[in-house]
């Protein structure tokens, strides 16, 4: 007597991909993963119109990198002391996306920042400049959807820049300035912006 097949069920989930032979696993097949983060070092920054490194004590237009005590800190971005006058300064980063982001889905830059030791008596802001690199020495236009938004406080706190990602793709490089600009006009004490993370918030799949 031939052997009958048989029908064997398993548990949803109980069966990997890559113990079923036959099966062709694309990038569509894999459940989205949502909100992942993967920081921007810091340290990779650079002095935005000239590419040098970033220098330790902020100055003209060119926000400081500060290292913080090993063990009870770490980088961070500052602007001069912005008392009683009004300060623009940048920092310019290359920012890879993932290859396990999902093309055209979420895709956000997220930076916390806030105020040293006291506030401006006007506004204190941050903001995000985004281009894609086209890798042929041009870039196309800004992709950054969020304007500026304050930091005026001693809180610091994330500020979401959201990126229209509808020609965004794995493995994409953006061109990044981040600019930090605070106007004061009669605060006796220190008026020092600064920024404690940059993180890419994004949908990935695979």
């Amino acid at each position: 007597m031939p052997d009958t097949p048989a029908t064997i069920n398993f548990p949803a989930g109980s069966i990997a991909w890559n113990v079923i032979t036959g099966v062709s696993v694309t990038r569509a097949s894999h459940v989205q993963d949502s909100d992942v983060e993967f920081p921007v070092v810091l340290s990779d920054g650079r002095v935005h119109d000239s590419g040098a490194h970033l220098p330790t004590t902020a100055a003209s237009d060119d926000l400081g990198i500060g290292v913080g005590t090993l063990g009870t800190g770490e980088f961070y971005l500052t602007t001069s002391d912005a008392k009683t006058t009004t300060v623009t300064q940048y920092a310019r980063y290359q920012v890879q996306v993932p290859y396990d982001y999902d093309a055209g889905e979420t895709f956000q830059l997220i930076v916390n920042g806030g105020m040293n030791t006291t506030i401006s008596d006007g506004t204190a802001t941050v903001d995000l400049e985004v281009y894609k690199s086209d890798l042929d020495g041009t870039v196309g236009s800004d992709l950054c959807a969020t304007a500026a938004q304050s930091i005026n406080s001693l809180t610091a706190a994330d500020k979401t820049f959201t990126v229209n990602a509808a020609s965004l793709n794995p493995g994409d490089l953006l061109d990044v300035r981040l600019t930090v600009a605070i106007t004061d006009s009669a605060t006796g004490t220190a008026v020092i912006g600064r920024v404690n993370s940059i993180r890419r918030v994004l949908d990935c799949r695979g």
